[in-house]
């Protein structure tokens, strides 16, 4: 074989591999320069993203800048909440769209699509007609972010639920159910263990899309000020250091969560193939 039909063959093979790593890389280097940026002593210099001294006063003083405290509060308590609500409803209705057969399930399941096709400005400023016509135009706060975020967050919690029930075997259960095993019993001890990890990474993205999302946010916050919206004020003036300490340390818990819940999945395998 010549070398040039083993050059062919290699890159054939390698390929995907190759391109893979290329994505990962694309994806990572902007992590990795807010990473090195919370790191940054710009206060002798107006060009904020050049390195100039490394420093810890960034992650000794994180709250040093005016209202970003609040506002880093403000975002966390309506994503856990948005969170808590939509996964629990959007976990519900991946059950019902795969598991039972009903009138409209088709149009659910496509209805279930346009929050995720639509542009963030079109739900954004239909959710303030909404509540402006509803008589929550002079409320616009806490309540009405909260509304939103469940609202965007719910589609993204169904369909990934969705794919993790669409993949689970049913021999399983039915298996469970001849060594008579209740129904409760197998959902309990069966069914909800193998589900977990999609309910798990369903939490995880609507907890993400929602503590970064600005656009309908913005257009449905009223007074309330909350981390993406106090970025996008300071920006006006110059991006305080401190918001890459809180984007990095979003990113480390976020990781810190997904390789806990691998682990113990892992031994959970362990555990049942020992026994």
């Amino acid at each position: 074989m010549s070398r040039l039909a083993r050059l062919r063959r290699w890159i054939g093979e390698h390929l995907v591999l190759g391109l893979g790593i290329l994505v990962l890389i694309y994806t990572f280097v902007p992590i990795a320069v807010v990473a090195l940026m919370s790191f940054n002593d710009s206060s002798k210099s107006r060009n904020l993203y050049k390195f100039q001294k490394f420093t810890w006063d960034n992650w000794l003083h994180p709250w040093e800048p005016n209202g970003m405290k609040e506002s880093v509060i403000l975002s966390i308590e309506i994503a856990l909440l948005a969170t808590l609500v939509a996964t629990i409803l959007g976990t519900l209705a991946a059950f019902a769209l795969v598991r039972h057969r009903f009138k409209g399930r088709s149009a659910a399941n496509l209805i279930i699509f346009l929050p995720m096709a639509s542009p963030e400005i079109v739900m954004g400023s239909s959710l303030l007609a909404l509540f402006v016509s509803s008589g929550f135009g002079g409320q616009l706060g806490f309540w009405t972010i909260f509304i939103a975020h469940v609202m965007f967050c719910l589609s993204f919690v169904i369909v990934t639920v969705k794919a993790r029930l669409g993949g689970l075997d049913d021999n399983l259960e039915q298996a469970a159910m001849d060594l008579y095993a209740t129904e409760s019993q197998t959902f309990w001890r069966v069914t909800f263990p193998l589900v977990l990890p999609g309910i798990v990474a369903a939490a995880l993205l609507s907890f993400s899309l929602s503590f970064d999302d600005f656009i309908i946010t913005n257009l449905n916050a009223g007074q309330e000020l909350t981390f993406p919206m106090f970025v996008w004020g300071a920006s006006q003036r110059g991006v305080p250091m401190q918001v890459n300490v809180v984007g990095t340390a979003m990113f480390l818990i976020a990781i810190a969560i997904v390789l806990g819940n691998e682990l113990v999945r892992r031994r959970q395998e362990k555990a049942l193939a020992a026994g």
